[in-house]
């Protein structure tokens, strides 16, 4: 079905793989229309309940995007392909209703950081590098980077990476509260998966909100505890609140079924 992503699923599970290892996974056209119809498929099953997104190989998760395809563009163009981008791919995995967790195994440049970003959760290898190396070609990141980098790390951190376009380490990386936990190259998928698994055993409908609601806090146009205590409200009309407060009381292991 895909050209350049494998795609599987074990458990509850959608793993996604960029797989162009000969051009270090760098997301081109044909990739980027993949991995949007491969997350829609994932949101869009009843039998998928998280996505970890990570690349082929130890090398790299995704080294950039492909700057053969817009060598030549021009200012409409590009404003056109960024746009394009966010819609397709990294909007929609930020504000989807499901986990998605990067798995940032090598390098994770421009596009490809930008794509970790996105995620809702990140952790790399110990050989990870990351960065933002748009400024070294006349560019600045266009899929999120300057806005998502400088909410995560702060200003001054996402300036100085961004202006110098440096590559950081998977151990700055985890300094700066870019990645949440760094491992070793044979335990990251390991690790993402356990994360996962923890996450999907609580209520979907739960997370579903907690995502909306967190992303809320850094949406200027939205009011962060206006949206909580809409979604912690609704929260109670859900058959599994009912089932989490009826575990707890009962002592046992909830049985959530998402409604």
């Amino acid at each position: 079905m895909f050209q350049n992503l494998l795609v599987h699923t074990e458990g509850r599970i959608r793993h996604i793989i960029i797989n162009r290892e000969s051009k270090m996974n760098a997301l081109n056209k044909a990739t980027l229309a993949e991995l949007h119809t491969a997350i829609s498929d994932a949101f869009a099953s009843e039998n998928v309940g998280g996505i970890i997104i990570t690349g082929a190989g130890e090398k790299a998760f995704v080294a950039g995007a492909d700057i053969t395809e817009f060598a030549e563009f021009d200012s409409a163009k590009g404003e056109e392909l960024a746009r394009l981008g966010h819609s397709k791919v990294f909007n929609m995995i930020e504000n989807s209703k499901k986990p998605v967790i990067a798995a940032i195994n090598g390098f994770a440049l421009g596009g490809g950081l930008e794509l970790a970003l996105a995620c809702h959760i990140r952790i790399a290898s110990n050989n990870a590098k990351m960065g933002l190396p748009e400024v070294s070609l006349g560019l600045i990141p266009g899929y999120g980077g300057t806005q998502r980098l400088t909410n995560l790390i702060g200003k001054g951190r996402a300036m100085e990476m961004i202006l110098t376009g440096d590559m950081i380490t998977a151990e700055d990386a985890y300094e700066y509260r870019l990645v949440n936990h760094v491992t070793t190259p044979e335990e990251l998928l390991p690790a993402a998966e356990a994360i996962m698994k923890r996450i999907l055993s609580r209520a979907p409908l739960a997370i579903e909100s907690a995502i909306k609601a967190v992303n809320a806090s850094v949406d200027k146009d939205i009011d962060g505890f206006e949206q909580e205590i809409e979604l912690f409200g609704q929260s109670f009309d859900t058959d599994d609140f009912k089932e989490g407060v009826s575990a707890f009381l009962e002592k046992r292991k909830p049985s959530f079924r998402g409604k």
